[in-house]
C-alpha cells in the first residue's frame, strides 16, 4: 500500500477487520517489519489522539519515529507556487518535502482545511504535494477533507459493540473473520442502523471526520443515515448511498449507533457559505431525550468534544457511550495501515 487516504486504499474490509482483531490480540506480533525503518509524522495542526496513537502504533511495529510540528520549531513553510517569498515564510514546501523524504521510510501528514477556499481544500493541495514529491509512502493523519484513520477505528469499534446478531435472510455485510456475524443486526429491515448527526459548535470545523465516516459506512453496507440542518449537505462523493434526513428525531428512530459531529457549512448548496457557521440551533445537541428515540444506541464521537454543546454530560458519561474504546482503537487502525505499508516497502 503506497498511500492511505480513502477507504478504497485499504481493500477488502473483511480482511482489514481480521487484521485489526489479530493485532489487538498481539500488538507486537509484527515488530520485525519496522526494524531499522523510520516513520516521519508531520503536523501542520494540533493533535492528541492522532499523535499518540500513531506514534504508539509505529513503536509497536518496531519503527523509529520522528515528529515534526511545522508551527513549533521548524521554518515557516510556503505552500503556494508563484509566491514572492518576502514574508515570514523562509522555506517552500517543494524543497522541504523531498528533504523530509531523505530521512524516513514512511510519512504521515496532518493538515486541516483552511475553510476559506473550497476548491483549494478539496483539491488536497498540501497532501498531494507530499505524495508527489516525497518519494515515500504517505498516509493521511487528517487532511482538508478526510480522516481515514479515525473512520477505520470507528468501523472497528462498531464491529466490536454491535448488538447481538439476529437471524436474517440477508447475506453479505462485513465480518471480522473471527466467527462473528455480519454487521446486520438491529435497525431497519434487520440491518445495523448507524446515524451520523450534525451537532452545534462554537467554532467553524472542517468536514474531514464526517466525510470519512460517511465514506466508510457506505462501504460497510449498513443502514446509514445522515441528519443535519438544511444547507449543511456534505459533498455527494462522500454521502454516496446514505439516506439524508433533515428530521433528526426521524433519523434517530431505531438507530443502533449515534455518531455526533459538528461540521461547518460544506458549501455544496451555497458556495459562498463554505466554512461558515450558518446554523446554531441548540436543539440538535444530543441529550437523553434524543437517545431515547433510538434502539438503545451506542454514542460515538471522535473527540475532542465540547460537552453540553455537542452532547450532554449524562449521555457521554452513560454506559452506552463508547468514545473511549473508540479512541483506543485509533492505535489499532493505524497499526493495520502501517503494517501494510511496511510489507510493501
Amino acid at each position: 500500500m503506497k498511500s492511505f487516504i480513502n477507504v478504497e486504499d485499504l481493500g477488502d474490509l473483511k480482511q482489514a477487520l481480521a487484521e485489526a482483531q489479530e493485532i489487538k490480540q498481539d500488538r507486537y506480533k509484527y515488530q520485525h517489519l519496522g526494524k531499522n525503518k523510520t516513520l516521519m509524522m508531520i503536523f501542520f495542526n494540533n493533535s492528541l489522539r492522532t499523535r499518540l496513537s500513531t506514534q504508539k502504533a509505529a513503536m509497536n511495529l518496531g519503527m523509529n519515529v520522528i515528529v515534526l510540528d511545522v508551527n513549533a520549531g521548524a521554518w515557516k513553510l510556503e505552500t503556494e507556487r508563484g509566491v514572492i517569498m518576502n514574508s515570514d515564510k523562509s522555506e517552500h514546501l517543494l524543497e522541504a518535502i523531498p528533504v523530509m523524504g531523505c530521512y524516513c521510510d514512511i510519512i504521515g501528514v496532518r493538515s486541516f482545511a483552511g475553510l476559506k477556499d473550497r476548491e483549494y481544500d478539496y483539491a488536497e493541495t498540501v497532501l498531494n504535494q507530499f505524495i508527489k514529491y516525497s518519494g515515500k509512502p504517505v498516509f493521511a493523519m487528517e487532511t482538508a477533507t478526510v480522516h481515514p484513520l479515525q473512520a477505520f477505528a470507528d468501523l472497528i469499534t462498531i464491529e466490536e459493540y454491535r448488538p447481538t446478531p439476529v437471524p436474517s435472510q440477508r447475506e453479505g455485510g462485513i465480518c471480522d473473520a473471527m466467527n462473528h456475524s455480519p454487521l446486520l443486526s438491529g435497525g431497519a429491515g434487520g440491518r445495523l442502523k448507524v446515524v451520523l448527526t450534525w451537532a452545534p459548535h462554537c467554532r467553524a470545523l472542517p468536514q474531514a471526520v464526517p466525510n470519512s465516516f460517511a465514506q466508510w459506512m457506505n462501504a460497510a453496507d449498513v443502514d446509514f443515515v445522515i441528519t443535519h440542518p438544511k444547507g449543511y449537505e456534505l459533498d455527494p462523493m462522500f454521502v454516496g448511498n446514505a439516506r439524508v434526513e433533515y428530521d433528526q428525531k426521524k433519523a434517530f428512530e431505531g438507530a443502533d449507533f449515534i455518531y455526533a459531529k459538528n461540521w461547518s457549512n460544506p458549501g455544496v448548496t451555497s458556495p459562498a457559505d463554505y466554512g461558515k457557521i450558518t446554523c446554531e440551533d441548540m436543539s440538535w445537541m444530543v441529550d437523553t431525550e434524543h437517545m431515547s428515540w433510538t434502539n438503545n444506541a451506542k454514542f460515538m464521537h471522535c473527540l475532542p468534544v465540547r460537552r453540553n454543546l455537542i452532547v450532554t454530560d449524562d449521555v457521554i458519561e452513560s454506559e452506552n457511550s463508547i468514545v473511549i474504546p473508540e479512541a483506543a482503537n485509533r492505535e489499532i487502525s493505524c497499526s493495520v495501515v502501517l503494517k501494510r505499508m511496511l510489507e510493501a516497502l
